[in-house]
Formats: C-alpha cells, structure tokens, sequence
C-alpha cells in the first residue's frame, strides 16, 4: 500500500518504513505526527481524493529536525566592480513513515525504541580502572633525509667582534 501526501507545497509518494526529509513541522523529537493532506491511497483499491481522500492520514515519527545545505545566490556586474552574496538554509524535519490509515482510523504502531550502547566489558584483572587508550605513533621519518649536527651557540657573555669599516667609494688617494 502507497500513498501520496502533499506538504510544504510539494508532493510525495509514500509507502510505510520510507524516510523522507520535508519542509519543517512542528513536533517533538520522537513523537508520532499524522499528516493529512492525503491526495491518493493506492493498493489493491486505490482511492483517488478529490482533492483529498476523507478520513485518510500518514502516520509519521520525527526523528529530527536539522538545517538543510546553505543555498547562495551571487549577482556581479560586468565593469562595475559590484558583487552581492546572499544565502539562506531551509529548516528540514526527517520522518519515517510508520502507517497509512483509512476510515478516520488512530495511529497503532508508537515510536521505536532508541538504540543503547552495548555495555563495556569490565577489565579482567580486578583492576578498577579505566581502560587505557592507545597512544598514537609519531609519523616515521625519511631515511633520504640526514640532519647534521648543530652547531653550538656563543655564549650571550662574549663580546661580538668589531665589524670591518669598508673604505668609502668615491675618490681614490691614488694620484
């Protein structure tokens, strides 16, 4: 059995377990919403709306609302040096479809059940400590490569030599 719902404008085919990505609705993280705006129920007898079917719903979880990618539209101007950037991002809600109901029925089938973590095992020596975690390596260097020894500094103490004066450029003594 199918569906096909119209929400935020658009138009989308359904079937039970899809997960879709709409146009933002309002809902809690993990609750059941029902979408009514149901334009045609296929199947075995399919029930074409007119506009929509009566007392046809999608049942629906929310399983998060997050911003979509950033759309960026960009104008510039030949010879004029004058640019505009504008963007903006669409708030998005994730669903997954759990039924699609008939006859002004109620939704039957709740939320799944969040994943748990599987425990971490305890450490085997009795000891009560955190496991450790490996430390990575340094990158290994190339053998091609050979530094040679640096040369020891002067101490700050010692005086720096008395720079050679060069003879001016110019006229010579020579006659």
């Amino acid at each position: 059995m199918f569906a096909v719902i119209k929400t935020g404008g658009r138009q989308y085919r359904v079937v039970p377990d899809d997960v879709l990505e709409i146009g933002k609705i309002a809902g809690d993280v993990g609750t059941i919403v029902q979408l009514g705006e149901v334009l045609l129920v296929g199947g075995d007898s399919p029930l074409l709306g007119a506009p929509t079917v009566a007392g046809a719903t999608v049942a629906a979880e929310v399983l998060q609302h997050k911003r979509g990618p950033k759309v960026i539209s960009f104008k510039k101007r030949r010879r004029k040096n004058s640019r505009r950037k504008r963007g903006y991002r669409d708030e998005i809600t994730v669903l997954r479809i759990t039924e699609i109901l008939t006859n002004d029925n109620k939704p039957t089938i709740g939320p799944r059940p969040k994943r748990e973590k599987p425990p971490v095992a305890a450490p085997v020596d009795g000891d009560d400590e955190a496991p450790r975690v490996a430390k990575k390596k340094a990158p290994a260097k190339k053998a091609g490569a050979k530094k040679t020894a640096a040369k020891p500094r002067a101490k700050p103490d010692a005086k720096k030599a008395a720079a050679k004066k060069t003879a001016a450029k110019g006229k010579s003594d020579k006659k």
